[in-house]
């Protein structure tokens, strides 16, 4: 049985951060991925691209050095940068190894996978911060002929069936497709939850440059409202076309049908709770508490205070039933899930969402195991490409230090 110090599962940016900072500090290890590098990259649709500036892209010695710092990646572009930098920080990668499963001995793991087992005293997950989409219990009554998909199934618009397309969820990925899909011509209804959003600049300067420096992104775990605050939307937004504004008054504007949260599926039929200008009054909030935090930003560093607009009053009423015989695809972008507990044994190592329990990435319950490129592990940067660089030297550090 092959033995190797240390295992590192997941070649994303949070597993190859972690090994070069491994390797900076010369301790043997191995990185597993049961797809190809970047492969959670690579299963995003076919326009994607960042939400966040290209120079926000700043892993340990593999920062974005193009011509477009402050243009947003795509798809296939990010994940060249991805495969570049794994292959710079010789990261000791083996593709196409699914991890099965872990055991813990007395010393150490044994870490089974397709390629056979591996033993190791130490094994860090970066299984990455999106590992199971979110679907309500419902969704199984979804009429027959109606194609039932999540946000890692959606391609492009030629890649659905003719016909109306229902959105559940309204966070960047439902927002995002839902104006892909309408100005391809298709009919679309939103079915919107609470989710936050932000104007793409304050005055001249991109909303995630003062989210670098107003202490929104560096915001810890701490400061949320309650554990759940985690499972939040990120704020609406898109880099396509330079970088834009992107949110539900938009939408509805150009004529996407908005409805509530989706309550449940009757015979034929989807039933909206009446609750859509609530979702939108609460994200509004966010946004008046991220332009304070602007403004109280630009005052301390000495800089013009942008002009923060009051959201424009919110008329549309929605609708609260819709026909699911005229609909060809549901595609739920409802957000994802912690999964660890599908696949490893320790249920009481994670807590009631599915989060690991953790002492700044550590795990407080399986001696050796460790955790990066979790959403909010630390801080709101924790999974982003922009701050896993941070986690991944402080997990390497306390891994050397096991």
């Amino acid at each position: 049985m092959e033995t190797v110090p240390v295992v590192v599962v997941g070649a994303g940016q949070a597993g190859l951060a972690t090994s070069r900072e491994l390797g900076e500090r010369g301790i043997e290890h191995v990185v597993l991925e049961r797809g190809r590098v970047a492969q959670t990259w690579r299963g995003r649709w076919d326009s994607f691209c960042l939400v966040t500036p290209n120079w926000s892209v700043r892993l340990p010695d593999g920062g974005y050095d193009g011509p477009d710092p402050d243009g947003f990646m795509g798809r296939d572009e990010l994940v060249r940068h991805v495969e570049t930098y794994a292959k710079n920080v010789a990261a000791p990668v083996r593709e196409g190894v699914d991890v099965l499963g872990l055991e813990r001995n007395d010393d150490d793991f044994l870490v089974r996978t397709s390629d056979g087992d591996i033993r190791g005293a130490r094994v860090v997950l970066a299984t990455g911060a999106y590992q199971r989409p979110h679907r309500p219990a419902f969704a199984t009554d979804l009429p027959s002929g109606v194609l039932p998909l999540d946000v890692d199934g959606y391609t492009n618009p030629e890649g659905l069936p003719p016909g109306r397309v229902l959105i559940v969820g309204s966070g960047q990925s439902g927002c995002q497709i839902a104006e892909e899909l309408h100005d391809a011509g298709r009919e679309v209804v939103l079915s919107c939850g609470r989710a936050p959003w932000l104007r793409r600049r304050f005055g001249d300067r991109d909303m995630f440059w003062w989210a670098c420096r107003n202490g929104f992104i560096e915001q810890p775990v701490e400061t949320l409202p309650d554990p759940a605050a985690r499972l939040w939307a990120n704020p609406t937004a898109t880099g396509h076309g330079g970088g834009r504004d992107l949110h539900v008054r938009l939408l509805s504007e150009q004529g996407v049908t908005l409805a509530g949260r989706l309550r449940g599926v009757s015979g034929s039929r989807a039933v909206f709770a009446p609750d859509l200008a609530a979702s939108v009054a609460w994200g509004d909030e966010r946004y008046r508490q991220f332009g304070s935090m602007v403004e109280r930003c630009a005052k301390e560093l000495g800089v013009d205070v942008p002009e923060i607009p009051r959201p424009e009053p919110f008329t549309d009423p929605g609708i609260e039933e819709l026909d699911l015989r005229g609909v060809a695809a549901v595609l739920f972008a409802g957000g994802f899930r912690p999964d660890y507990r599908s696949w490893l044994p320790w249920a009481d190592a994670f807590d009631e969402h599915g989060f690991p329990i953790h002492r700044d990435g550590e795990s407080a319950v399986v001696p050796g195991l460790f955790f990066v490129g979790v959403h909010f592990l630390r801080t709101r940067k924790s999974s982003l490409l922009y701050g896993v660089g941070e986690d991944a030297a402080m997990v390497a550090g306390a891994v050397a230090a096991y």
